[in-house]
């Protein structure tokens, strides 16, 4: 098996296991990420966290906004690969119960996700999600 073929087996494990995030259970998410001091975690509750303690943290607090959820789709934009090293862009929908809503609501994620080898396996260093997934008006980057 290639390093190629074992990075697609770990993004589509990403995939199966932000399924489960938007459940409400980080945690087959959290094993895919790095430990390392250096990983840095951005998403659309929280501003970004550097380091495992904060990135750990961050996954389990954004877990709770949902529940009930099911992924409904990855849009590929774009991959990039050197060796030991990754970074994927993506579309991430989910249809998911957020906060205190009752019924479920459509997301749609902008993700930048950069991966790379640790001890022989694809771990996630860096992600950043938002809900931009559209164009925007220059205005819209101001707070008001």
């Amino acid at each position: 098996m290639t390093a190629s073929d074992d990075l697609d087996r770990v993004i589509e494990q990403s995939h199966e296991a932000l399924g489960e995030f938007v459940k409400g259970d980080p945690e087959p998410f959290k094993a895919l990420a790095s430990h390392g001091e250096d990983v840095v975690w951005g998403n659309p509750f929280f501003s970004f966290t550097r380091g495992w303690a904060g990135a750990s943290d961050a996954m389990e607090r954004a877990a709770l906004n949902f529940r009930e959820g099911e992924a409904t789709g990855f849009e590929l934009i774009a991959r990039y690969e050197a060796p030991g090293l990754a970074c994927i862009a993506e579309i991430e929908r989910y249809t998911t119960k957020i906060g205190g809503r009752e019924e479920p609501s459509p997301v749609a994620l902008r993700v930048t996700s950069v991966l790379r080898i640790e001890d022989g396996a694809w771990k996630i260093v860096h992600r950043h999600a938002d809900p931009i997934t559209t164009d925007q008006p220059a205005e819209s980057i101001t707070r008001t």
